[in-house]
């Protein structure tokens, strides 16, 4: 890929009104609950169980089934249950992590995926751990066009000044980063990865012939690139209308053509979503987008042991 308690506070100052700020939690962002699925794994890669994570109510499902969102939970991870050529394998790159004794946090991983296939090929992929609003489509049969894969955004109405989350990073002491597809060799590319956090507001539509359309209501996003303790509610501030002209968001352009996100249509169908335009300031959105990362490279690249932790996501006015 890449892609995943709160009450009213007024602050004021001497000399200026005190101005409320109001967080919105978005469901399960408190990461206190995990699905954990328990995937048997093709006997020609070992036969093992692996044991994978979602965001959502409490529970262990022991089954090889595809997941589907459970308890209204918004997020999916890039965890998956993958079924390619027969072969089945679980992938886990975002694990419940304790923050303190009663509180947990999401942690997200970039790391080496080891597969051995009977005993004797050994495939090395690079894989950095992913949380996204939406939904994962399983079983994931191939490892190309992983927007296809992925129903994105979760429906919003609401026009937010902000993404507040507390956060940690532990950043290696290296300025390069691995690719390593599972295919020839690994090879070492300058410069050192980071985590990222991206929110995109979107206002859909659908045309008489199923397709999907959007305009882009509002951007934020960063990138977090050195190693800190947590940082508690920190803001990443959404700007309305056009950006297209700031450098800090050129690489939060529109998404279209082959950078296009999928969504279901009205008839269930998971269709591209063309963002063709950046909408008027003052519109009201119809869908979020938020997407959680421990890397922000292309796929199969990445800064080993770079982890992202994360916690209390919300939406602030």
């Amino acid at each position: 890929m890449a892609h995943r308690l709160f009450i009213t506070v007024a602050f004021g100052c001497a000399c200026t009104v005190g101005i409320a700020q109001r967080l919105e939690p978005i469901k399960f962002g408190d990461f206190e609950n995990w699905v954990s699925r328990d995937i048997a794994e093709s006997v020609v890669i070992g036969g093992k169980h692996k044991t994978i994570f979602e965001i959502g109510p409490t529970q262990t499902i022991s089954k090889n089934i595809p997941y589907r969102n459970l308890g209204g939970s918004p997020w999916a991870t890039s965890n998956v249950y993958a079924k390619v050529s027969g072969v089945t394998k679980g992938s886990n790159a975002v694990y419940p992590s304790n923050r303190t004794a009663t509180n947990k946090c999401a942690k997200l991983c970039t790391q080496m995926e080891n597969v051995k296939v009977l005993g004797l090929i050994n495939m090395n992929v690079m894989v950095a751990g992913s949380m996204f609003l939406g939904e994962m489509i399983e079983p994931v049969s191939s490892t190309s066009d992983p927007y296809k894969k992925m129903d994105m955004g979760m429906k919003y109405t609401k026009r937010p000044s902000y993404l507040s989350l507390d956060y940690k990073v532990d950043m290696p002491d290296t300025d390069t980063r691995t690719k390593s597809t599972g295919f020839g060799p690994k090879k070492t590319l300058p410069g050192r990865d980071a985590a990222v956090v991206f929110i995109i507001l979107q206002r859909r539509w659908e045309d008489e012939d199923g397709n999907l359309h959007a305009a882009r209501v509002a951007t934020g996003g960063e990138h977090f690139k050195k190693g800190t303790q947590w940082v508690n509610g920190h803001k990443i501030p959404l700007v309305y209308g056009d950006v297209s002209n700031d450098p800090k968001y050129q690489w939060l352009g529109l998404r279209n053509d082959k950078d296009a996100y999928y969504a279901r249509n009205s008839k269930g169908k998971l269709v591209k979503v063309s963002e063709e335009q950046w909408d008027t300031p003052g519109t009201s959105p119809t869908h979020a987008i938020v997407m959680i990362s421990s890397g922000n490279g292309e796929p199969f690249v990445g800064t080993e042991g770079l982890t992202f932790y994360v916690d209390n996501v919300a939406f602030g006015f």
